[in-house]
């Protein structure tokens, strides 16, 4: 089966680390921007948004290390799939592109790998955008007692090697394919070709997938918390897109957004968790707003 693929745009592949390579899809001309997928998802979430922002900007959307058609490296200790370490791929694939200096937008996974980069390199990220995520440190610390029932996947995730990977790939179709339905308020925002295609990367990435959510209760969590510590906030002009759900689990999504940008424009889109599918011209809106402001 052939999977589908961002109209107009080519792809190839792209060495970012040690025996680690990116598939990429780039499309258009003018400065450049990266756009980071989230779960259960590859690059081809961005489709429409991409198709959009081509026509004024250089647009770049790779498949997150072990996602996709990217390399799956090995777990080999707690920073194979750190978020700084994702990062750092995404840093590397710009400047491997020709740009050392980019905006940067990323959805659930790829806001969290978007974030990291945010914070550890400042001098290549020009503007950030994060979709429908709350930091990582933030996120463990807003989940709490029955509320935390809609994250169990991260709990399920964050174990041992081992049996997370057996269960999840017993049945990867029912477990990828449930967040697709519960989280989309509109289902046809994802047509069948393209649900299919996201089940077969994930099905063919059970481990590496698993190994990115164990980071994130790991790895993640310290490397936020020696941020806080530090008092290291974003620096850049950031703009923030999220589902009107922070009530329901008893935060203030804003403020806690707040607390890590110097330059934040919070947002709510009326549509379900994918909204790059969802609600595409009300991303790419967003995304061209945000990349017209000046640095403060």
């Amino acid at each position: 089966m052939t999977h589908p693929t961002i109209p107009g745009f080519t792809y190839r592949r792209v060495p970012v680390a040690r025996d680690v390579a990116l598939n990429v899809a780039v499309g258009g001309s003018g400065s450049p921007v990266v756009l980071l997928h989230g779960f259960p998802q590859t690059h081809l979430m961005w489709r429409h948004v991409a198709a959009d922002l081509a026509a004024d900007h250089t647009v770049i959307c790779p498949d997150l290390r072990g996602y996709g058609d990217s390399d799956k490296p090995a777990e080999a200790g707690p920073d194979t799939y750190a978020k700084r370490t994702m990062a750092a791929d995404a840093v590397a694939l710009a400047a491997a592109l020709g740009h050392e200096r980019f905006a940067l937008a990323g959805h659930d996974r790829g806001a969290l790998v978007a974030f990291r980069a945010g914070l550890d390199h400042p001098a290549a990220i020009s503007h950030l955008a994060c979709l429908d995520v709350l930091p990582t440190l933030d996120m463990w610390e807003a989940l709490h007692g029955t509320s935390a029932t809609v994250g169990f996947h991260l709990y399920l995730m964050a174990q041992p090697p081992g049996l997370p990977e057996r269960m999840i790939a017993a049945s990867a179709d029912a477990f990828f394919g449930h967040f697709l339905d519960v989280w989309a308020k509109d289902p046809a925002a994802v047509p069948a070709e393209v649900r299919a295609a996201y089940l077969a990367a994930c099905r063919d990435a059970v481990a590496s997938i698993v190994a990115d959510y164990r980071a994130s209760a790991g790895a993640d969590v310290e490397h936020d918390r020696a941020d806080r510590a530090a008092g290291n906030r974003l620096t850049m002009p950031v703009s923030v897109l999220q589902q009107d759900w922070g009530a329901a689990l008893g935060y203030e999504a804003a403020a806690l957004w707040g607390a890590w940008a110097t330059d934040l424009r919070h947002s709510t889109v009326d549509c379900g968790h994918f909204m790059a599918e969802e609600a595409p011209g009300d991303v790419a809106a967003a995304l061209r707003d945000l990349m017209k402001r000046r640095a403060s």
